[in-house]
């Protein structure tokens, strides 16, 4: 995965660039169906041939889809449907990309690529973009779904950051089948880790040992128990035999007398 500390560097930079649009009453919102808009003219133009601009159209649109998030953080403006609406439309975006790639390949039966080293390129390439495409809705369906259940799941290898930056490498070098080989394989692989890494934390072993522990504290609680009921008697007889040690005083009210004598 990209390294953390160069995230939250780019972060830092997107917040400062967002202060300046949240004074001017630009909602998170708004910056996120401006990059759904921003993916659709990536795909055209990547539906034309034009893979150097293309290439830089998705790094910036992978940029730009952090624009949202920081203006929410700017504008103290996270809500629970922005982060919904956020995630949904991303879907769109990268399927809308893929879209515009498999718009190419289906109008240039003929398409060669030099250091591909297998014929039938156009099928070849159809074939990436479907296994792509389905990696990495599977990808996103893992974590969203292990969310659901209230589970933490962001391991993996290529998660959206990496899909955008290795797309972007094959159409600026040229190398767009080897680019949708990779994301065919290594979306699945970490589709398959984030299955692993629910079953890992959910296996029926961790559950046993959860209900062993709370056994043993029971059976611990019980002990304790039972030892203060055999103490129990012996304070019980105590505190009978001080009270046969108070001796009863003997009052006497004369019918005759105004006060009270004791004797």
């Amino acid at each position: 995965m990209v390294s953390r500390r160069i995230q939250q560097r780019v972060r830092q930079l997107v917040t400062l660039v967002m202060q300046p649009l949240g004074r001017l009453g630009v909602t998170p919102n708004m910056l996120t169906v401006l990059g759904l808009l921003l993916s659709v003219l990536t795909a055209l133009v990547i539906a034309q041939g034009v893979f150097l601009v293309g290439g830089v159209l998705v790094l910036f649109a992978g940029i730009f889809d952090m624009f949202d998030g920081a203006m929410a953080r700017v504008c103290n403006a996270a809500t629970t449907f922005g982060a919904f609406f956020d995630s949904t439309l991303d879907r769109y975006s990268e399927s809308i990309i893929l879209l515009g790639l498999l718009y190419y390949a289906l109008q240039r039966p003929d398409l060669h690529e030099r250091l591909w080293p297998a014929s039938h390129e156009q099928a070849w390439m159809i074939i990436f973009i479907f296994i792509t495409a389905v990696g990495s809705l599977m990808v996103s369906y893992a974590k969203a779904r292990a969310e659901g259940l209230g589970l933490e799941c962001k391991t993996g290898l290529l998660a959206r950051p990496e899909r955008v930056v290795v797309l972007a490498i094959g159409l600026l070098s040229g190398t767009v089948i080897w680019a949708l080989a990779l994301l065919a394989v290594l979306s699945h692989v970490t589709a398959v880790e984030r299955v692993a890494h629910v079953w890992k934390i959910t296996r029926p072993h961790g559950e046993m040992d959860k209900t062993n522990s709370v056994s043993s504290d029971m059976h611990t609680v019980a002990e304790e128990n039972s030892a203060l009921d055999r103490h129990q008697p012996t304070t019980v007889a105590m505190m009978e035999t001080r009270e046969t040690t108070v001796q009863p005083v003997p009052t006497s009210f004369p019918p005759l007398n105004s006060g009270v004598q004791q004797e």
